[in-house]
């Protein structure tokens, strides 16, 4: 069986395990912090998850990439980072989230594990803006589901204020559960802009970088393709975003409206159409 098959489904079990520990955290505290085992525990299964990317892409020889295997990858970086911030911020209520989302993004490789070979792989300037390309939609994908998060504890504060009807009792519990063990909307404000900018400064690197290697592998520096297009419209999208908080204080929901459309150009230029053409149209 193929390595990179095999390491994902270990990887999905560990995130697994890691969301039932997280969850019994939660039942017995209610603002639980994540403990240097469950840290440790972790990064164990990071580890095996990034071998798990690095044998699917590089496993036999060539460069591969798919619909499946870059949302297990820019996961990956995802929760690299996750990690680093959790021994800065005490953001560890995330887990609650991010474990479940890490067990479905693992287990799709394992589920379509197709992919196609990259073309001209040998090129190292090609491997280098790659990486930066995935870097950059890591970042991004994780800045879209912290806007999510966000948004979800912003009406969950309004219903609250507003005196709305309880929910039934075991949902109201679980869905209190959930929202209780997240940082305040301010920390997770500041995350995210960080977030942001990080994403935005690796997107403006694989646009230079893109436009490097387009020009010596074809001579033409911006070809008018979908993935161009698109990608130029989600730097486009955060670069007003970023302008938009330093001149006018954009924040709140304004800021989370503008972080999602950018996130959706970016779905565009790649996974999104790699889905509709690798399963739908099996090309």
């Amino acid at each position: 069986m193929d390595m990179g098959i095999v390491l994902h489904a270990l990887a999905a079990a560990g995130y697994a395990l890691l969301t039932v520990l997280a969850w019994r955290a939660v039942s017995s505290h209610p603002e639980p912090r994540t403990g240097s085992a469950e840290r440790l525990g972790l990064a164990l299964v990071l580890i095996v998850h990034g071998l798990a990317v690095q044998q699917a892409m590089l496993g036999d020889g060539n460069l591969k990439l798919g619909f499946a295997l870059g949302i297990s990858a820019a996961l990956w970086l995802g929760l690299v980072v996750f990690w680093a911030e959790s021994l800065w911020v005490a953001i560890g209520g995330l887990r609650l989230w991010l474990m479940p989302l890490s067990v479905i993004g693992t287990v799709l490789p394992v589920i379509f594990p197709e992919g196609r070979v990259i073309a001209h792989a040998d090129s190292g300037w090609l491997r280098v803006h790659l990486a930066i390309a995935l870097a950059a939609y890591s970042m991004i994908t994780i800045a879209a589901l912290h806007a999510l998060l966000m948004a979800s504890a912003d009406r969950r504060l309004h219903d609250i204020s507003a005196s709305n009807p309880p929910q039934p009792r075991h949902s109201a519990r679980v869905y209190a559960r959930l929202f209780d063990a997240v940082p305040p909307l301010l920390v997770l404000e500041r995350l995210l802009f960080r977030l942001i900018w990080i994403g935005f400064v690796l997107l403006t690197l694989a646009v230079i970088s893109g436009i490097v290697i387009s020009e010596s592998l074809s001579g033409t520096a911006l070809p008018l393709d979908h993935k161009t297009v698109f990608t130029l419209l989600s730097w486009l999208t955060f670069g007003l975003l970023l302008l938009g908080r330093q001149v006018w204080g954009w924040r709140g929901r304004i800021a989370l409206r503008w972080t999602l459309v950018g996130f959706a150009f970016l779905l565009l230029a790649y996974t999104g159409t790699r889905f509709v053409l690798e399963f739908i149209l099996h090309r």
